[in-house]
């Protein structure tokens, strides 16, 4: 066997002292391995259930929705009601139906449900184009749900088919509000554009126009039970009545 010399039995050592370093460093668990994959379980699990039901929109109210319960009946009550009176836009008649809602529900937010309101005009007024009953069962009334499915099933008898694309809604004012009986009711002018166009089974054009914007009034009234405390932890809101502008 050659001689090995001093400059080569150098390397080699070099190269067995990196090598145990690499694995020392690559093969070390630092002990909050399992940690990061629950944190990432967690988020996973999080993500689903915060994940939208198909069927239901909820009209928000102010983030803390335990707020009664943090802040005592009587300051929350105040703090609603200091929200209701800087909400501008209403009138005394209006201002004083939100002051009814918020004595029931401290955490009712007029600014964030005519947002959400917002969204729910928009996804009704889709769905109804497209036909999409079990999106629509949520949202309505049991008797503005059986007017809007008597409408598309004539519809569709007739095979006529809606091309619709929803651009925006320009305004969106309160009209009315109360408490009846424990029910609130919370009515709305919205003040859209939309595209619209019917077609027949041939595709020919009956209604409407593809390629103009066209404005769209409507005044809807949306309503939620409010009775108990029970009713309030729920704050979905339903269509109950459509209108036309007089």
């Amino acid at each position: 066997m050659e001689k090995i010399d001093l400059f080569t039995l150098i390397s080699i050592v070099v190269a067995v002292v990196v090598v145990w370093k690499l694995r020392s460093v690559l093969g070390r668990r630092t002990g909050d391995e399992e940690a990061r994959v629950e944190r990432y379980r967690a988020e996973r699990r999080q993500g689903a259930q915060a994940s939208p039901n198909d069927n239901v929109v909820t009209l928000p109210r102010r983030e803390s929705e335990h707020a009664g319960a943090d802040l005592g009946q009587d300051v929350a009550v105040a703090d609603a009601e200091e929200r209701i009176k800087a909400f501008p836009g209403i009138n005394a008649e209006v201002r004083h139906g939100l002051l009814e809602i918020v004595k029931r529900d401290p955490a009712f937010d007029p600014e964030a449900f005519v947002h959400g309101a917002r969204q729910a005009y928009e996804m009704i007024v889709t769905a109804f184009a497209e036909g999409n009953r079990k999106l629509l069962k949520g949202l309505l009334s049991n008797d503005v749900y059986d007017g809007f499915t008597r409408s598309m099933s004539d519809r569709e008898a007739r095979g006529e088919q809606v091309d619709q694309s929803f651009v925006g809604i320009n305004k969106a004012d309160i009209l009315e509000s109360e408490v009846r009986s424990g029910i609130a009711s919370i009515t709305i002018r919205f003040v859209s554009q939309l595209i619209s166009a019917t077609r027949d089974r041939a595709g020919a054009i009956i209604t409407g126009d593809p390629q103009r914007i066209k404005d769209v009034t409507d005044i809807w009234t949306f309503s939620r039970d409010v009775s108990t405390e029970e009713a309030v932890a729920n704050p979905n809101w339903r269509l109950v009545e459509t209108q036309s502008p007089a």
